[in-house]
């Protein structure tokens, strides 16, 4: 195995040095790299050349589970501690993507509302169903959340609020700013996920003071899908 290292970098670094650092002897490894390659040795370069191919035309996010699953689907009979070996001795890693903040607290003791929508995204006129969600976005100074409050008939944004935290005011402030944008009649429907800024008494308070039904999902997260949709496009 050491020599093995040595050979793929002796391009890079100098082999006598290498010999040193890895306690091998220099004369060792030149005898070992005159000897023929075995059928093992050639093997493990093509398969090597193959997971290449299959981890950049995935983009480098690929794994060693999901390269092995890609060689086997196109033919290659490899077990995956092969694969995973080969890609550890190589460097070559999956890329992962990182995980944003969470956005919904939804173990919580408070009441919740039944799902009034029921993924009837089709609306006959504005103010008559609100649909309100919670994003974030990463930017250089970090994650900045972003409330807003949607209307489905016109799939506009009519109210928002961001900061750097994630309060129980966030949330509220967006509702406040439709209400004052909109100044909708009674009975207009109001969903969201069952997270606690939207559970929370103060915004259920707000919700009962203007005369709106609450609807919450039951943790389907296409329900409110549009909010965050209309407002990245």
């Amino acid at each position: 195995m050491r020599f093995c290292f040595i050979d793929d970098n002796r391009r890079v670094y100098p082999v006598r040095l290498m010999c040193a650092v890895l306690e091998v002897s220099a004369s060792g490894y030149y005898a070992w790299r005159g000897r023929p390659e075995s059928a093992r040795v050639i093997a493990d370069r093509d398969l090597t050349g193959q997971i290449r191919h299959v981890h950049a035309d995935n983009r480098a996010i690929y794994g060693s589970p999901r390269v092995h699953a890609a060689l086997c689907a196109q033919g290659h009979q490899v077990s995956v501690n092969r694969v995973a070996r080969l890609m550890r001795h190589h460097g070559i890693q999956g890329r992962y993507k990182r995980r944003g903040p969470r956005t919904t607290d939804s173990q919580h003791a408070l009441p919740l509302a039944p799902n009034l929508l029921d993924r009837q995204f089709e609306v006959s006129a504005p103010n008559r169903t609100w649909l309100a969600d919670i994003t974030y976005i990463a930017t250089s100074e970090g994650w900045l959340y972003l409330a807003v409050v949607l209307d489905l008939f016109s799939r506009r944004v009519v109210g928002w609020s961001m900061s750097d935290t994630m309060p129980q005011e966030l949330t509220i402030a967006a509702l406040q700013m439709a209400i004052t944008n909109r100044r909708p009649a009674p009975g207009l429907l109001h969903h969201s996920d069952r997270g606690s800024q939207y559970a929370s008494h103060a915004y259920r308070q707000l919700l009962a003071d203007t005369g709106m039904l609450c609807s919450m999902s039951k943790g389907n997260c296409w329900d409110c899908e549009y909010t965050v949709a209309a407002w990245k496009a």
